[in-house]
């Protein structure tokens, strides 16, 4: 359903947990707020930045860019907290009054979110809030790791994933309407919110991701298995190795891993994975180059909510073998576009498409027909039939 031209579209506040950052959230962010500038939509974006606080106007879209201070640490790779970031408030109030918002969206518990929500109270303007981290389930994973000594570790990962858990509906019930991008994730929040959940999903860019920036040497025939992504303990890296070490002791030689991101455990990987390419944080036509150049997309996490990278290695004529669990599953198209797999049978899968080229090249057509079909400008029209429901 297109946004209704025929009635004045909802003025939005939006106030994501990362913009500039390299991370799901923020490209999504940064697609939202060209989505509003597509569509000449009233739309004002309050992000944290490192410019001086500004605020700019391009027709009926406003962006008001705040620096975060000296009290700012860092939560994870990229990801900054400050909690002396209500200093800005009365700025930030005064762009409100002035933008005259309709809805207030926030898209987690982050210091622009908490401000986000308290300011949707204060002004009695209905409050949207997106989830797009189970950072429940990433508190549980880091948990186990930190407790890996004690013997009642996985215990008290539980409990700390439900407690993570509790903490983080309680804070999102404080909206009226809430997005997620699986429909499990849904399910979840509605039963421990009691909010209404609609999805909202990712789109790609098909022409940036595209098999046609595939660039291999004539003669390279090895097969390229990608990942790209934090190289973090909750996305489940060490199994990468482990296909690496089953691959080779079933006797197939012609493979290697392309390796893409930055992380905690990269001197890990770079240490069990000997012939694996590490390029670092790639973007733009660096990174879209090398997604065609994979093969097969390997994403082994179990916390992901969505997997933007998995749908952009699908757009570049990339197949992916993912996990059954979070977001991944409902991208993939089961034995066409990829395989969903338990950790024990990544290894068999990956062995089952080298083992086929005439398999694999239906498998990478079909990816880049799906990759066309993902569209943003849909994903955003569904989110704003949700402000008009609230």
């Amino acid at each position: 359903m297109a946004v209704s031209m025929s009635a004045p579209a909802p003025r939005v506040a939006y106030f994501p947990d990362s913009f500039h950052e390299i991370n799901g959230v923020a490209h999504t962010s940064r697609q939202f707020e060209a989505f509003a500038r597509r569509r000449s939509l009233p739309f004002l974006c309050v992000r944290a930045g490192n410019s001086q606080p500004r605020l700019l106007v391009e027709g009926q879209l406003r962006t008001l860019e705040l620096r975060r201070g000296f009290l700012s640490f860092y939560l994870d790779k990229g990801l900054t907290f400050d909690p002396g970031f209500i200093r800005h408030l009365p700025l930030i109030v005064r762009s409100l009054k002035e933008f005259r918002p309709d809805i207030i969206h926030i898209t987690g518990p982050s210091e622009n979110g908490m401000l986000g929500a308290a300011l949707a109270n204060h002004l009695h303007l209905p409050l949207a809030a997106s989830w797009h981290t189970n950072v429940h389930e990433y508190a549980a994973r880091r948990s186990e790791w930190l407790l890996r000594h004690f013997q009642n570790r996985h215990d008290a990962a539980q409990a700390i994933e439900r407690l993570t858990l509790f903490a983080s509906a309680r804070f999102y019930s404080l909206a009226r309407i809430l997005f997620a991008p699986n429909p499990g994730l849904c399910r979840l929040l509605e039963k421990e919110t009691g909010r209404p959940c609609r999805l909202m999903q990712r789109g790609v860019d098909a022409r940036l991701f595209s098999p046609a920036h595939r660039q291999r040497r004539p003669g390279d025939d090895t097969f390229v298995l990608g990942y790209v992504g934090r190289l973090s303990v909750e996305k489940n890296v060490a199994l990468l190795a482990q296909v690496q070490q089953q691959l080779t002791a079933r006797g197939i030689p012609n493979f290697r891993f392309l390796i893409i991101g930055q992380g905690a455990e990269e001197s890990w990987l770079r240490q069990h994975l000997p012939g694996a390419e590490f390029p670092g944080v790639l973007c733009g036509e660096t990174l879209s180059r090398a997604y065609a150049n994979m093969d097969l997309f390997i994403f082994p996490s179990h916390t992901d909510t969505f997997g933007n990278v998995v749908l952009e290695a699908l757009a570049s004529g990339v197949p992916a073998v993912v996990t059954p669990d979070g977001g991944p599953p409902s991208i993939i198209r089961e034995g066409d576009t990829g395989l969903i797999v338990r950790d024990k049978d990544f290894t068999a899968a990956i062995a089952g498409i080298l083992g086929d080229p005439l398999e694999h090249a239906r498998m990478r057509q079909a990816a880049r027909m799906h990759g066309l079909s993902a569209s943003w400008d849909t994903v955003f029209e569904t989110v704003y039939d949700g402000y008009r429901a609230v």
